[in-house]
């Protein structure tokens, strides 16, 4: 339940997870299987950070606020100016409504594209995750809404050799975070390498097809056939952030989720991936497939 900043107080949002008459969740309701998961890893301390990409359209279908002929197809990542950046206000306005709402919302950036922006939503443990992204999501339509812009988590926006938007996930337990928790890191992405297309098949919305035209091998995006990682690269999977490898402790990103994913698809299959394994828990949890074997 969170605070409604377009009716103020004392009114609320609630986020409800929806069941069907046999008090069963329905297919699209995966916030229940990832409370479960949730709960089997919880001695780890599972902290989840997102970068929410979006891309701002007019009614015509258009990019919100690009000339006739387009504006230049240059990174304007960070910019600033009237010819560069398009929507800052409907940015701010969402995150000082994430604000009010007690959304753990941190940061927001102008993305590579003109429209084109990015929030950050974290650090949550376990299943909030999912829930102050949601809420995220939905109250950016609503503030669209009111501005007479469409707010897009496509992820591939606008057809083209041109930029993407992704949901680029942080993930860390209290052993990575602690001193020497470079080693733990290091562990989860080797065991991230090896379940590659099972990631890639829960990582969108489509089982895998809005990621086979993201992931392109450029324009800050890895291979979708191939897992890669690095240190610093943009250009990798899951990659070891420059200030966390030198440090020895943090936390890895997994840059392969797309705009429009589920993350509590996404954080379910990064526990199970990297955590159940080391719990000793069996794989006989009729609950616990969502990353395809």
């Amino acid at each position: 339940m969170f605070r409604d900043p377009f009716t103020l107080d004392p009114n609320k949002l609630v986020l409800c997870e929806v069941f069907d008459g046999k008090h069963v969740p329905i297919e699209g309701n995966q916030r229940s299987q990832c409370v479960r998961v949730m709960e089997k890893v919880k001695q780890f301390q599972p902290w989840f950070g997102v970068e929410q990409e979006y891309m701002l359209f007019g009614l015509d279908g258009k990019p919100f606020g690009w000339p006739p002929q387009g504006p230049p197809l240059t990174a304007v990542s960070c910019a600033v100016g009237i010819n560069k950046v398009y929507g800052r206000d409907i940015s701010i306005s969402h995150y000082r409504a994430c604000l009010y709402a007690g959304v753990k919302i941190d940061g927001t950036n102008a993305e590579q594209l003109a429209s084109q922006w990015e929030f950050q939503v974290g650090p949550c443990e376990g299943t909030e995750m999912g829930d102050h992204l949601w809420m995220a999501r939905y109250i950016l339509h609503r503030v669209c809404e009111d501005l007479g812009v469409v707010a897009s988590l496509d992820a591939k926006p606008i057809e083209g050799n041109i930029n993407t938007s992704g949901c680029h996930i942080n993930f860390s337990t209290k052993e990575m975070r602690s001193e020497g928790g470079l080693k733990y890191i290091e562990e989860a992405i080797g065991r991230l390498s090896e379940r590659h297309a099972q990631h890639l098949r829960v990582y969108d919305p489509h089982g895998g097809a809005d990621n086979m035209v993201r992931l392109m091998s450029h324009r800050c995006t890895s291979s979708f056939h191939v897992f890669s990682t690095a240190t610093a690269s943009r250009n990798v999977s899951v990659r070891i952030p420059g200030h966390v490898s030198r440090k020895g402790c943090g936390y890895l990103e997994d840059r392969r989720p797309s705009a429009n994913c589920d993350p509590y698809t996404v954080i379910r299959a990064l526990v199970e991936t990297c955590l159940l394994g080391a719990t000793g828990e069996d794989d006989d949890d009729e609950e616990k497939e969502t990353v395809p074997s």
